[in-house]
Order: C-alpha cells, then structure tokens, then sequence
C-alpha cells in the first residue's frame, strides 16, 4: 500500500467499530497519576464508561472521582476489593506500583474481571506468567497500557516496515525514551524505590523502547541482549539510566537507551536494505490529533555531495481521538465479544507483553552479572 506524503490519513470515531451492545464498565483499582491520562481515555472511548474508583482512602478515591469526570452515578470505593466485588464492573484498570502487579490482577481475573494492567506487566517473566495463568484459566482479557500500539500512525508505519519493495528486509534499529526528572522525582516517586518499582527507568521507559524494537521485527526475541555498561543507579540500587544491545541470529541489531536524566525524547530509527524509518515522538505525539513519520527509500545526494536529492517524505496521520482512548476501545471492544458473543480472549496481546518483559529480564540480567551476554529462551 503506497503512503502518501504529506496527505493526512484521519481516523473518525466513526469509524471505529460502535457496538450496539451496553458499553463495558470500566473500575480503576488506584489513583496514580496516570489514572488521570486512562479515567480521560474510558470517558472518550465510545464503547466504555467509567463505573467504579477504589482506593485506600475514601476521600482519596471521591476527590479522583470528581475531578477526572466520572459521572454522577459512579461508585467510589475505599478498598479496591470493593471494586473488585462489584457485580457490574467489566474490565479493570491496574496503575498500581509492579511490585502489586501479581496479587491484584491475579485476584481481578479470579473474580472474572478483564484486566488493562500498567506496565511494566511484572518485575519479572515469572510474575507475569501467574497473571497470564489466572486470566487464561479464568477466560478474561489481558491487556496492557502500551498506548502508542495503539495510535493509527502505529500501523501506518508498520505497512512502511513490511514493504519489501520499498524498506527491504530490517537490519538495525535504535529507539530511546528519556527525560529529566525532577529533584522531586529522584527522591520520591514510586519508579525509584527498590520495594515499588525496582526496574526503575529500564521498567518504566525502557519497556517503551523494547516493545518499539520487537514491535519493527515482528515480535522475534533476539538471542543475545548486552547491557551498556555503566548503567546510572541511584544509592539504594534502582536503575535511573541504562542501555543495551540486542542481537538476533540473522544479523539483526538493535540499540536502546533509557534514562531519567537526559533531556526529553523519544525516539525510533529503524533501517532496511532499501529503506529507513524515523519518528521522533512514538511514546506520546507531539499533538494529541496528528501524528507524523518521515520514510525514505533508496536516499541519495547529488553529484557535488552538497545537498540531498531524495530526502525522506513526511507522512501525517491524523485520529478524532487519542491513542489512550483507542487503546481502551480495543480493549472494550474484545471484552464485549467475550461477554455477548461468547468469544474467546485475544492472545495477542498477552503474548506480546510477555515478549516485552522476556527482554527486559534479560537487560536486567546481563547488568547484574557484569554485562555479560544474555540468551534468551521462551
């Protein structure tokens, strides 16, 4: 399929796939700040509403209520077992630390609630596996919160990707996400203490950057992962920036760098035989309703090497939402095939986030023995 450069392709809400059937009620186990961002997305999606908010705190859970537009009616919990016990509650949405990841969404698909689950899904593969365990013996969707997968431009870009005429065959990619976090952060936020999120930046923003490198070669685990050496930690050992290089047996490369130092980015460059791909906001884009890429094919300079005579084209895509809310609409969407129509839960997706988690074990392993290579072996 030829893209074309610098001509919108715009998704309506339209055509999105409206069910006839009730919409799917969302709970939210927690108030992270992130809940602010999803709360917003369920009360955009046009098959889902916000039902329920549980916290530990009553008032906590009434003042998240009424200031991220949960309708009137909507149940305010002090627990998040209340949400959990609540009959009319379809899907819930976990932003809680990954070290609680386990107990809560394993508890939320025992009481047959559909689970879109914060990432990083776990602090490890084997966490996540009790998850995938329970959701699976429990017949309940499991998603997770990787918005961008989600945005339009993501398969715009994939078409680009697999063009063999026009990229060729992938051989290297590079992504990163940073940004510089306050004194505030680096002293207080969950991310950085050891019994929350112990992954800190490589669970965090280097999940970004390894769902982005699976995602350009089609999901294929490399074979090898080598951490960058050198990763910045804070004192109690959580990693505030790090880096790695992944290999595959076919000659594939792949880069990451992660870090809550450096300044804001979010990057991937992906290069083919005949091709390249770069887009510099993949994580949240610039704007909320047009996102852009820039493709190239078989780039080339003029004679006198003074300027470039095929330079890659910009392409636009533009969505009536954003990506939170189409992520969220996907996941309404195949709860309500499950629920009305019977249907089975999508794998898809529990498979790539075990993907993703595989590789970040394996980063994570190959820091603590001294940089030393990582196979890995679903």
């Amino acid at each position: 399929m030829e893209l074309q450069g610098l001509i919108p392709f715009r998704l309506h809400t339209s055509n999105l796939q409206m069910a006839e059937t009730p919409k799917i009620r969302f709970g939210f186990i927690g108030c992270a700040g992130i809940a602010r961002r999803v709360s917003r997305a369920v009360a955009l999606a046009p098959n889902a509403v916000l039902h329920a908010v549980g916290s530990r705190s009553i008032d906590k859970a009434r003042a998240f209520a009424a200031a991220n537009g949960f309708p009137a009616a909507a149940k305010v919990y002090g627990s998040y077992e209340a949400v959990l016990d609540d009959p009319e509650v379809d899907a819930v949405y976990l932003p809680l630390p990954t070290s609680l990841h386990v107990r809560w969404a394993v508890l939320a698909a025992s009481k047959k609630k559909h689970v879109l689950l914060e990432k990083p899904v776990a602090l490890n593969v084997a966490e996540f596996d009790e998850i995938i365990a329970a959701c699976e013996s429990n017949g309940v969707q499991l998603m997770d919160g990787t918005m961008w997968m989600h945005h339009p431009r993501t398969s715009k870009m994939k078409e680009f990707l697999s063009d063999v005429n026009r990229f060729g065959q992938l051989r290297s990619i590079h992504s990163n996400f940073t940004f510089r976090a306050s004194a505030d952060f680096l002293e207080n936020d969950i991310r950085v203490k050891p019994d929350l999120d112990a992954l800190g930046a490589l669970g965090d923003e280097g999940w970004y950057c390894l769902r982005a490198i699976l995602w350009a070669a089609n999901y294929e685990l490399p074979k090898t992962v080598i951490a960058s050496r050198n990763p910045e930690c804070n004192q109690v050992g959580v990693i505030l920036a790090c880096g790695a290089t992944l290999y595959w047996e076919d000659g594939k490369a792949a880069t990451f760098y992660c870090s809550f130092l450096s300044n804001t980015s979010t990057d991937i460059t992906a290069l083919g035989t005949k091709g390249t791909l770069h887009v510099h906001d993949f994580v949240l884009p610039y704007e909320e309703k047009e996102a852009s890429f820039y493709a190239a094919t078989e780039l080339d300079v003029d004679e006198a090497v003074t300027k470039w005579v095929i330079q890659p084209r910009k392409h636009i895509i533009e969505t009536d939402i954003p990506q939170e809310a189409l992520m969220v609409n996907e996941l309404a969407r195949l709860v309500a095939d499950i629920k009305f129509k019977k249907a089975k839960p999508e794998k898809k997706w529990p498979t790539i986030s075990r993907k993703t988690q595989l590789v970040v074990d394996a980063v994570k392993a190959s820091i603590d023995r001294g940089f030393e290579p990582v196979q890995i072996q679903e």
